[in-house]
């Protein structure tokens, strides 16, 4: 039987030399291509796919009429190169342009209509033959041609966003895009940057939280003492350097020495919202929606009464919100795969002096999980979980460790939170 020996050696001799000469020439010539490749870039970046499908049908006909002696074909690659060079005639030149993009407004809530503006300015003395613009607007893009412009010349065209789903739609960035008909090369020039326009969700206007459900005055009072607050705790003998605005005048007087008032530390009313973002706990989209809307209404009533908010909605979380970065963080919220226990165990973590827990999740969840994810959340915090079911009737349903609130539509929230439904 033959050996395999030699036949194994005849092979990796060449694999050996090859690679030795890559590891010799390689620090030599990898410089020298990195250079011809961020050159060569600009320009071969332009041509399409159908560009290089001209080009290797030119060169493959060309490569048979020469073969073949067939003049036929090499008409066909004479004409494909015409074309290919009367395309890139197309790309000589350069754009002198000055691009400004403008959004108003660049906050607005689901269905409020929302415009913006482009203009574009000649920067150049030569007059600019018309080209085209494209303003890409979320998932789809809007087109302008734009039309002779002379010398320092402007133009202005306008556009319409679409609002109708709740978000955060990039606009831009603006380009200019230069080709020949056929699509053959294509150039595209950015000019501006990308706005992001903020679109909110629903919200429904709440009673302040103190008269509701969520209710939680003045804030807990801590085991804390201290000498300036608004829990009152007792009085004591005046020591050397206790601040003299503190002593009791009349309780002096009849005990015959000085005596100052002590405090307990409070703290003030702080509500963590938690949306559940499992695409498990919905029955449908639209059902996390209305979960999207209640959260955010309590968010922006919280605000409103001047309380400390905490905001999770999936991946994202605004430890003390304030003003538009609150419903910022919920028009970029998505479902996605996060548990409720974790989120839950999340928001007790950036969040320890929480008063007040709103738990929103679906109607899939079952009240085992509820619980899991109130346990999350130390004793003398209250939870309370809200559950969008379309199905079922708006109602309250409690424990001893847990308030269960159905949410069927967006409008019965106030109601809810009032705890006027049974």
């Amino acid at each position: 039987m033959p050996s395999s020996g030699p036949p194994t050696r005849l092979l990796a001799a060449p694999a050996e030399l090859v690679r030795r000469a890559g590891v010799a020439v390689g620090p030599t010539v990898q410089p020298a291509l990195r250079t011809l490749r961020s050159r060569s870039a600009p320009v071969l970046g332009v041509v399409t796919r159908l560009g290089w499908t001209v080009l290797a049908t030119a060169v493959a006909t060309w490569f048979l009429g020469w073969r073949l002696g067939w003049i036929e074909m090499m008409l066909v690659a004479s004409a494909a190169l015409i074309l290919l060079l009367l395309c890139a005639l197309l790309m000589v030149g350069r754009t002198n342009l000055r691009v400004e993009v403008q959004v108003d407004p660049e906050r607005v809530v689901v269905g409020n209509p929302a415009a913006g503006q482009v203009q574009i300015v000649n920067t150049s003395r030569r007059a600019l033959l018309p080209i085209a613009v494209e303003l890409p607007i979320g998932e789809g893009a809007a087109l302008f041609q734009l039309p002779l412009l002379r010398g320092e010349a402007s133009h202005e065209e306008l556009f319409v966003v679409p609002t109708e789903r709740r978000g955060v739609i990039p606009v831009g960035p603006a380009l200019t895009v230069r080709g020949d008909p056929l699509g053959i090369v294509r150039r595209a020039v950015s000019w501006t940057q990308v706005i992001e326009l903020f679109v909110h969700p629903l919200t429904v206007s709440l009673e302040p939280l103190s008269s509701g459900l969520l209710r939680d005055l003045e804030g807990q009072t801590t085991n804390e003492v201290s000498m300036s607050d608004l829990a009152f705790h007792a009085l004591r003998e005046y020591q050397p350097g206790d601040d003299r605005r503190y002593i009791h005048w009349r309780s002096s007087a009849k005990a015959g020495r000085f005596l100052v008032r002590q405090f307990l530390d409070t703290r003030r009313s702080h509500i963590t919202t938690v949306v559940d973002s499992d695409a498990s706990s919905y029955v449908d989209a639209e059902d996390y929606e209305i979960a999207i809307s209640a959260a955010a209404s309590v968010a922006v009533r919280a605000l409103r009464d001047e309380q400390e908010i905490t905001v999770l909605a999936g991946s994202h979380a605004v430890p003390r919100g304030q003003g538009q970065t609150v419903l910022d963080t919920f028009s970029r919220a998505e479902l996605a795969d996060h548990g409720l226990a974790d989120l839950a165990q999340r928001a007790s973590r950036i969040a320890p002096d929480t008063s007040v827990a709103l738990v929103v999740t679906g109607s899939r969840v079952p009240f085992v999980e509820l619980q899991r994810a109130a346990a999350h959340f130390p004793p003398e915090v209250r939870v309370v979980a809200l559950r969008v079911d379309p199905a079922s009737p708006t109602g309250i349903t409690g424990s001893s460790v847990l308030t269960v609130l159905t949410l069927n539509a967006l409008n019965d929230l106030p109601a809810l939170l009032r705890g006027t439904l049974q």
